[in-house]
């Protein structure tokens, strides 16, 4: 088949901001401690009548009103989430249910951090098989339900949203908007970012995963640029998972992307899990930062420790 490309983009984070001085009054903290260390100023936090489903049909709604398309024009919604609080109905089929999209096929998908870039992919390969025409795809997390506000070193990390793509498949002849994924895991490193046990609460090993991430990536993040046939300075754009300004700024050195727009949304949006990746793309496309069909590489790490990247052309 000829490939997918993306037709429309949105993004949404809850109204309520929690500031570095906010959690200064909470935990032994400050501004300038989380600042030197991760690079965050602000998060966005939903209230506890807001669940992750409404998160994502925000976004999916604004990317359908970005497509110029209306729900009935979708049969195909894959989410990537890891704060789903029900395992049934899922997150997908509660989307769908909130757009209006008549009868898709309804899938959540969990790889936290990587789930965005994950997602992309598997609706990508289900439209150049044929087996669906047009389709929704989101990441959302409400980190904060899973929040463990009494630990320093996590809480003042995490933050809430949602940020969704419509791809459609490419006309004949044109090249694919979405390029091959490169994507895999290291189980042994598995343990470094967990969100478990009763109530379920998000832990990591830092250390170890920038360590992973500053010495693994840059060669994975190549390779992904080259299996799109583009080389890393032909970027416009590079998207990293938004985990730590302090991991974002050095990789997209290493990588070799000197001509990129460097995504930085972690400074005022924290790290928000699957939604961190689209909800940035979002962001760069609605400044105005980024052309229509300037290459972007996406490229989500973390929980499992899984990764996943593709170049995509922007909307």
């Amino acid at each position: 088949m000829n490939g997918s490309r993306i037709v429309g983009i949105g993004h949404y984070q809850p109204a309520r901001i929690l500031t570095n001085e906010d959690l200064a009054g909470m935990v032994d903290t400050n501004d300038e401690w989380i600042r030197s260390r991760v690079g965050i100023r602000t998060r966005h936090i939903a209230g506890p009548d807001e669940p992750v489903d409404e998160l994502a049909a925000h976004a999916a709604a604004k990317a359908l009103a970005a497509a110029g398309l209306t729900a009935d024009a979708v049969d195909l919604v894959v989410v990537a989430t890891s704060t789903a609080v029900d395992r049934s109905p899922n997150t997908a089929a509660r989307v769908a249910h909130r757009l209006g999209v008549p009868s898709p096929a309804a899938l959540d998908l969990n790889v936290v951090c990587a789930g965005f870039t994950h997602a992309l992919a598997t609706a990508d390969h289900t439209l150049r098989a044929g087996a669906a025409r047009r389709a929704l795809v989101i990441g959302a997390d409400k980190m904060s339900a899973v929040t463990d506000w009494t630990d320093r070193t996590t809480c003042v990390l995490t933050g809430d949203g949602a940020g969704a793509v419509v791809i459609e498949p490419c006309a004949d002849g044109t090249e694919p908007g979405i390029g091959p994924v490169l994507w895999g895991s290291v189980p042994e490193m598995g343990n470094a970012v967990r969100i478990e046990g009763e109530p379920a609460r998000f832990a990591q090993e830092g250390q170890s995963v920038y360590r992973w991430a500053t010495r693994s990536l840059p060669p994975l993040a190549r390779e992904a640029c080259e299996r799109a046939g583009l080389a890393p300075a032909d970027l416009a754009a590079v998207v990293l998972h938004q985990a730590n300004l302090r991991i974002i700024e050095p990789l997209a050195e290493k990588i070799g992307a000197v001509n990129a727009v460097i995504a930085r949304d972690v400074v005022d949006s924290g790290n928000t899990s699957a939604a961190s990746i689209p909800m940035a793309l979002s962001k760069l496309v609605e400044r105005g930062e980024l052309e229509s069909g300037a290459p972007a590489l996406l490229f989500g790490f973390g929980g499992n420790l899984s990764y996943a990247g593709q170049v995509v052309r922007c909307p």
